[in-house]
């Protein structure tokens, strides 16, 4: 199939979903590597080395245009590939690193989706974001050396290793790497100012038709479909992640098919029409 052109991600929803109370995937329109999505359930313990496979070529990856420099030269792309020799296998529920632990390193992910989330006082998890292939995760743990949130994996996934140390290293090298860090870091910064006017001035419909779109939008730069989609995350993740109750997230989704703007088979999604559901970002007052 002709795989659908690429669109730079909104980065609402990131770094991220919302149907059943389940999981999320892209229907593929390529024969890329599969990207899955989010939410199970397993072990608590960090995931550990994966000794299969250690050898790893950004060369070769078919999501290098993703989460590294384009228009390296030969040279510094075997420079790249020597930094980034080690990929980590991580079960799903499983975190990749945890809040307090010393950071050393960042990942790229490869394959799946992962969730950041922190502990609030009273013991409640709150969603911070969802992070899919091709996108980095662990920059929270360069201020303080140690990170400020849990990664964890909503389905078996893998990522790449690269050492913090060496990028620094290697970015006084090759001048390009070290733009691009500086690009990750300030797209994150945008996509918190985003989440910020979420939270702040959209209504519940408003808040979950932009975090469709986005994860959309973001799936398809990844040679996924366009319109459909199958969610990973729980309603009460989307719900953490918005701001929103469970119970609201159900209604709107409820509503959204309603009106015919989605189709809803448990965990499957179709956005029927686009044009409509982005209308909802646009229309004034209304609440549930």
């Amino acid at each position: 199939m002709v795989r659908a052109a690429r669109s730079a991600p909104l980065d609402l929803c990131q770094p991220a979903p919302s149907v059943a109370p389940d999981n999320l995937i892209q229907i593929r329109t390529t024969h890329r590597p599969a990207v899955t999505s989010i939410l199970p359930e397993s072990e608590t313990k960090p995931a550990p080395l994966s000794h299969s496979g250690m050898k790893v070529a950004c060369s070769n990856c078919s999501l290098r245009e993703l989460c590294m420099p384009v228009g390296l030269s030969d040279d510094e792309m075997s420079r790249i590939d020597q930094l980034i020799t080690t990929r980590r296998k991580v079960k799903r529920k499983t975190p990749l690193f945890r809040t307090g632990e010393k950071f050393h390193a960042l990942y790229a992910i490869r394959t799946g989706v992962f969730k950041t989330c922190v502990t609030a006082e009273d013991g409640r998890d709150q969603v911070t974001g969802f992070q899919m292939a091709g996108e980095i995760v662990g920059l929270d743990g360069i201020v303080n050396d140690q990170h400020t949130c849990d990664a964890v994996a909503l389905e078996d996934a893998e990522v790449c290793v690269l050492p913090f140390d060496r990028i620094g290293e290697l970015s006084r090298e090759v001048g390009a790497l070290q733009h691009h860090l500086h690009r990750v870091m300030s797209r994150e910064i945008v996509r918190e100012h985003g989440v910020m006017l979420l939270l702040g001035t959209m209504r519940a419909e408003e808040r979950v038709a932009a975090f469709l779109l986005n994860l959309v939008q973001r799936l398809q730069a990844r040679g996924f479909s366009r319109s459909e989609l199958v969610l990973r995350m729980t309603r009460q993740e989307i719900g953490s992640y918005l701001g929103l109750k469970l119970e609201t997230v159900s209604r709107t989704f409820s509503r959204f098919a309603e009106e015919g703007m989605l189709e809803v088979h448990q965990r499957q999604v179709k956005i029927v029409d686009v044009e409509r559901l982005r209308g909802v970002l646009a229309q004034p007052g209304g609440s549930f």
